[in-house]
């Protein structure tokens, strides 16, 4: 008799958040009186097919320690990377010690604190029985343009790009955990540094879905997202 495929989640939280100008990374924010990255744990925590999570930390996490959900039943962490793929990476490493090839993980930015019950399940009922899995993502809407990064003061219009077909990556982004691995690794060897687990899995040749997802999924990269962000929560 074979198992039941299981689902987990990876949340990388290493990160340092220097745009944010602030000496506390960003997923330890404060909105309404809670750190940033303890509602997307709530939500993964209190979601009845979620088998576990897996937290990516920094050498040194002064902060992890103070929260409740560092003794959560359900959490566990891993040691965090370099980059963002670097610590997707180990946390897969751990959860292969208790999670099988073919079960499903949905990475998650530690800073998208407005993640709700209502993605995970349209994510989990869309691709639980795909080939290859998929992101949360948003059609674009606004007029594209491409900069000019060049010498000079500000940056400039090089082009308009055509806005049709693109999409705002979001998170999560679900896939199987040992194919997912195995892109990463991939990835890594070939010196390249993913910004995201699909980028990983397009590179291996795969194709994955494309989930919309809602405009309230920020993530806080700016001192302004702050406020939003805690517009949405309340």
């Amino acid at each position: 008799m074979t198992e039941a495929i299981r689902f987990w989640a990876v949340i990388p939280a290493a990160g340092t958040g220097s745009r944010m100008q602030t000496d506390l990374p960003k997923q330890y924010l404060s909105i309404n009186g809670r750190r940033v990255i303890e509602y997307s744990l709530e939500t993964f925590c209190t979601h009845p097919q979620i088998a576990g999570v897996v937290v990516a930390l920094a050498a040194g996490d002064k902060l992890w320690g103070g929260l409740t959900f560092a003794i959560h039943p359900k959490v566990s962490t891993a040691p965090g990377g370099k980059e963002r793929c670097h610590s997707v990476l180990n946390c897969l490493h751990a959860l292969s010690t208790v999670a099988g090839s073919e079960d499903w993980v949905l990475v998650h930015d530690a800073a998208r604190p407005c993640i709700n019950r209502e993605d995970i399940d349209q994510m989990i009922a869309t691709l639980r029985d795909h080939p290859v899995g998929g992101l949360l993502a948003l059609p674009v809407r606004d007029t594209m343009k491409r900069a000019d990064i060049g010498q000079g003061h500000g940056q400039h219009v090089s082009e308009t790009v055509n806005r049709q077909g693109l999409w705002h990556a979001l998170t999560p982004q679900m896939f199987r955990l040992g194919r997912l691995s195995q892109a990463l690794e991939q990835a890594i060897r070939q010196g390249v540094l993913v910004t995201d687990e699909s980028q990983a899995m397009e590179l291996a040749g795969l194709r994955p879905r494309l989930v919309e997802g809602r405009a309230e999924n920020i993530k806080i990269t700016r001192p302004s997202d702050l406020k939003l962000a805690e517009l949405y929560l309340s």
